[in-house]
């Protein structure tokens, strides 16, 4: 996507997706209008999230059909900022990985090379396949040296049905065995909001980040320096941002109630100037 128009600073969006563009199978009542809005200006947009379960494809297969225009190469994940970092740390490295295709698939493309023993990483995503077998596995292996790696910690992920536990409530259960610290990867981690950016080829002071959590997407966004809009769309209330020391700059019922002049904000004018020759009086002259 070009930058934005010539008579506004530029500026570009990383968006959470559920909360944000949908609910669960629903897409939420004017986040299409505000996407469309937002192509129409030729301002970019990521959209951003913490699932490392599903691929790119997979997920602009699901935005296709909710009504929002997206390509995989729009979608970043939590998924693709692990392997990255990963591949940049030790190319070529080996991991034992606990999660899903989306992680998998993130992996491999970057030349990690899963494996079940005698591994670089212990690699930690979302899953519901996993048993305590996986556990002990991981276990062993982040005892006998291998770096622990979390592809996020949010402890709940929502469904259809309600929460089930997320990354960080399996990360726990092996740092506690293994007395080690898991580095994790997803929001708010200044290493994918970094990278994020840059694939958009924003300035920090250009970047906005559009969530519905405060512990994720505000705190990503206050730590980094961007600007950041809290939704309500999600599972966040006004009451609930008085439990943070940090704010958002914006709060709104949705992504399509943010108000334009949060981003959309003219440059400044530059003052005109004259080419008056100096008048006598003003000249100086030179052996006088």
């Amino acid at each position: 996507m070009a930058s934005s128009p010539n008579n506004y600073q530029k500026v570009g969006f990383l968006l959470d997706m559920d909360g944000v563009i949908y609910k669960g199978k629903e897409l939420i009542d004017g986040s299409a209008d505000f996407l469309k809005k937002l192509r129409k200006l030729n301002i970019p947009y990521l959209f951003l999230t913490n699932n490392s379960q599903r691929t790119r494809r997979d997920m602009a297969l699901k935005l296709n059909r909710l009504g929002v225009p997206a390509q995989p190469e729009d979608i970043f994940t939590c998924a693709i900022s692990t392997a990255r970092f990963l591949a940049e740390k030790k190319p070529n490295a080996t991991a034992y990985v606990i999660g899903e295709n989306g992680l998998g698939s993130a992996l491999h493309q970057n030349g990690i090379t899963v494996v079940d023993d005698d591994a670089d990483f212990v690699v930690i995503g979302e899953g519901r396949t996993m048993n305590f077998e996986n556990i002990e596995k991981a276990v062993r292996l982040v005892h006998n040296g291998a770096s622990l790696i979390a592809t996020n910690l949010d402890t709940t992920c929502p469904t259809d049905q309600g929460i089930r536990p997320g990354c960080g409530a399996i990360v726990a259960m092996i740092e506690s065995a293994t007395g080690k610290k898991a580095f994790s990867l997803g929001k708010p981690s200044p290493v994918m909001m970094r990278m994020a950016r840059k694939q958009l080829g924003l300035r920090t002071d250009e970047t906005i980040m559009v969530g519905d959590t405060m512990y994720t997407d505000v705190l990503g966004a206050v730590e980094m320096g961007y600007r950041s809009a809290l939704v309500l769309s999600g599972h966040t209330t006004e009451k609930d941002i008085l439990n943070y020391a940090y704010r958002p700059d914006v709060v709104a019922p949705c992504l399509n109630a943010l108000p334009e002049n949060f981003y959309l904000q003219p440059l400044p004018t530059t003052p005109k100037t004259t080419n008056k020759s100096p008048s006598a009086s003003n000249k100086v002259l030179v052996g006088a």
